[in-house]
């Protein structure tokens, strides 16, 4: 199998072949990547994306995971789609909800009660950490591979895993006690992420 690397130097030189293979490997993860954090526009910024990879926007030199290098300009797309849709605050964008920046609900629909908490949650903490989860639960990265994608230390992103991961038992705690169920647990945590992973395939 051809490696990325070698695909996305063809398609810069203009083989159009190439470039499909690449986003039939990468689309999924990309657009699961935003399916979460905007409420429109997912497939626009799935395209502009991929644009940007091609273009040289952003250079890739083969030293990371092509995957990591994609999810970063993807991360890029999102905080560029919130900065300019923000009203009247002055916090950093990654410091600010997806439900504080004016988001509507989620139109992505867990199977289970538990699922659709879950998605509620990550909306609802600050978006660097909401990030963070949704590499960590839904493409299983590793600290390094996080690190390119979000543009920090690996032990950086090992501390965000901790705080992000207190910060969402905080928000489920929350929503539990609103539905009137039990707590939840680290291990159902991972039960529902990853049916939820099945379900964003599908979305």
């Amino acid at each position: 199998m051809i490696e990325d690397a070698e695909l996305l130097r063809r398609w810069r030189d203009g083989d159009r072949r190439a470039g499909n293979e690449l986003f039939q490997r990468h689309f999924e993860a990309v657009r699961r990547f935003f399916v979460n954090k905007v409420d429109d526009e997912v497939e626009e910024l799935v395209q502009r994306t991929f644009m940007a990879c091609v273009e040289g926007q952003d250079r890739f030199e083969g030293r990371s995971e092509f995957r990591s290098y994609l999810l970063g300009i993807a991360r890029h797309m999102v905080w560029k789609h919130w900065e300019a849709r923000r009203r009247n605050r002055s916090e950093p964008i990654e410091e600010l909800s997806i439900h504080e920046l004016g988001a509507g609900p989620s139109t992505l629909l867990g199977r289970r009660d538990e699922e659709r908490r879950l998605l509620e949650g990550l909306r609802r903490i600050p978006l660097e950490s909401q990030v963070i989860l949704e590499l960590y639960y839904w493409e299983s990265m590793t600290g390094g591979q996080m690190a390119v994608v979000l543009g920090m230390p690996e032990n950086t992103v090992r501390t965000g895993i901790r705080r992000a991961k207190a910060a969402l038992g905080v928000e489920m705690r929350r929503l539990e006690r609103f539905a009137g169920v039990p707590e939840s647990t680290d291990t159902d945590l991972e039960t529902w992420a990853a049916g939820l992973r099945v379900e964003l395939q599908k979305a």
